[in-house]
């Protein structure tokens, strides 16, 4: 790749703005490595700061344009073509960037596209290849005053580099242990040791000298055994193709033996995950009712961090659609403006625009999965607002929403996710048809509003066993700050609304007996595992 365009002009570099939501942006010189795998970036006039670096590897995506919540608030000053973002894996925050013409983002977001494919696309020892080039360049990034001396910050600061994130007590064990000379500083044999330890696995350790025996090598034969052990139908063919594929020392290799790495290397590969690698694609029949299938869903989706101060974020909802999620949930509160908004009520979250959430969802709905993602609404906003809620999900979502049964489907039957595909489901209170009138039509019980009272009475509870100190108010209570009072309508139902509420109709449980007896596929009842246990008990 070193001749393809695009890589060498990362290879020289570029200017970057760095769009943030404090400080304002800040030009950076972003510069691939030799390595291929490892971008810099550095003040523009080298400033008396250490580098800073991340890995390509850990790069999950890349977005062109205004993709992201940080560029869509914050970077509009800037050109959408010259924008792009890098989506990190874990739970390193997104990197937004502005290049300063549409030519040299460009060349960023096809060259990193390139860099990403080459990498997933080597075998174990092309990356391992790569491995000694990374961690030597991190090292030297982290030793901030050239000692060829770590201390227990820069140690820390590695571990930041390679995205480990290490409770400091155990890392600072770790440190001690290999610290020999006792002068609070790792050097040479010593941060090797300390690197060794961070990848030891002693349940695999234990694991290997079990089948190896007492010279500490696999034979193919040994590699068998332990394979017909864990349930699979091994041959002595398939192990010796195991060995030649993962170990790591040629002449072991050679001679269809196996060491303790590339034993480790195997356990750790798709090929000895727990999940059968064909179930990463769908191989269920998918033509049944809805109902006959668990569903990936999400609580308090809009979170990205905890429930009482956390931040709310679109970017909460891209994640949890692009991990396969296919119920998402929406806490719709009065605006301002006119405006319905998004947070965790009666809490210091901060806010984020419905609007805006529905743009995600549509951006982001069916690029990991083709099957109905279903839209899971706790409304405490009045009539009005609940029509702006409908408004925005017909004109943002399209063809996309729901609105009608499928034609030829009796309206009270499921239709399967085959047939749901591309479509998106909206789960909420609706206005009783004419034919049945369970509720009264004005004012309707919240279903979704009683499981959140029951888990916050669990979570106060749980509060209460691990503190001894007293908890006021009760888990309703209004916090300093909080400005969200439900709307005086909130428990009635806007008929715009209702009329986007089509097979998943949320109605409070009526129990386990009446549900039986008078089963109704598409109504749809929210309870915590607490009230799920007392059901059962219930009924026996």
């Amino acid at each position: 790749l070193t001749e393809d365009e695009d890589i060498q002009r990362m290879l020289r570099g570029s200017l970057l703005q760095k769009i943030k939501s404090r400080g304002g942006p800040r030009e950076r010189l972003f510069r691939l490595q030799e390595d291929g795998a490892t971008v810099c970036f550095e003040g523009r006039f080298g400033r008396a700061r250490s580098q800073q670096s991340f890995s390509v590897m850990h790069i999950e995506g890349v977005r062109e344009g205004h993709q992201s919540e940080g560029l869509r608030k914050y970077g509009a000053a800037f050109p959408e073509r010259h924008c792009f973002t890098l989506v990190f894996k874990g739970k390193r925050k997104n990197l937004d960037l502005a290049a300063r013409g549409e030519e040299d983002a460009r060349h960023w977001v096809q060259g990193l596209t390139k860099l990403m494919g080459r990498l997933q696309a080597m075998s174990q020892p092309e990356k391992l290849d790569q491995y000694p080039f990374w961690i030597h360049g991190v090292l030297q990034r982290a030793d901030r005053n050239k000692d060829n001396k770590m201390s227990f910050r820069e140690v820390k600061s590695m571990l930041r580099m390679i995205n480990i994130d290490m409770d400091d007590v155990y890392a600072y064990k770790l440190f001690k242990e290999c610290d020999r000379s006792g002068n609070e500083r790792l050097e040479g044999w010593e941060l090797e040791e300390f690197c060794r330890r961070l990848l030891r696995r002693p349940e695999l350790e234990e694991l290997f000298g079990h089948y190896s025996g007492e010279d500490r090598v696999l034979s193919a034969e040994e590699l068998r055994d332990f394979l017909r052990d864990q349930g699979e139908d091994a041959s002595l063919r398939q192990a010796r193709a195991i060995i030649r594929t993962y170990e790591l020392n040629e002449k072991a290799r050679q001679q269809d033996l196996m060491m303790l790495d590339g034993f480790m290397m195997y356990l750790l590969s798709a090929a000895g995950d727990i999940l059968n690698q064909e179930h990463t694609k769908v191989h269920q029949d998918m033509s049944q009712p809805l109902c006959h299938y668990f569903i990936s869903s999400s609580h308090n989706t809009y979170l990205t961090r905890n429930q009482i101060g956390g931040t709310s974020s679109t970017e909460a909802y891209v994640r949890a659609l692009m991990a396969g999620c296919r119920c998402v949930e929406l806490d719709c509160w009065e605006g301002s403006d006119g405006e319905p908004i998004v947070y965790h009520g009666h809490t210091l979250t901060s806010k984020i625009l419905f609007r805006d959430v529905i743009e995600s969802i549509r951006d982001y709905a069916f690029k990991q999965s083709p099957y109905p993602v279903i839209l899971s609404l706790e409304n405490h906003c009045g009539l009005e607002q609940q029509a702006t809620m409908a408004r925005h999900m017909k004109v943002i979502l399209g063809d996309m929403l729901l609105t009608q049964p499928l034609e030829g489907q009796d309206p009270h039957d499921l239709p399967s996710p085959e047939q749901l595909k591309g479509k998106v489901l909206v789960k909420g209170k609706k206005l009783p048809e004419p034919w049945y009138e369970p509720w009264d039509a004005t004012s309707l019980p919240d279903p979704e509003e009683e499981e959140e009272d029951e888990e916050e009475e669990e979570e106060e509870e749980k509060l209460q066993e691990r503190s001894s100190r007293q908890v006021r108010g009760s888990p309703r209570a209004t916090v300093p700050g909080d400005d969200s009072i439900p709307a005086k309508d909130a428990s009635q139902v806007a008929p715009e609304l209702s009329d986007v509420v089509v097979y998943c109709q949320a109605v409070p449980f009526p129990g386990l007996a009446h549900a039986l007896r008078h089963p109704r596929p598409c109504e749809m009842s929210s309870f915590s595992e607490r009230k799920a246990r007392k059901l059962i008990k219930e009924a026996g």
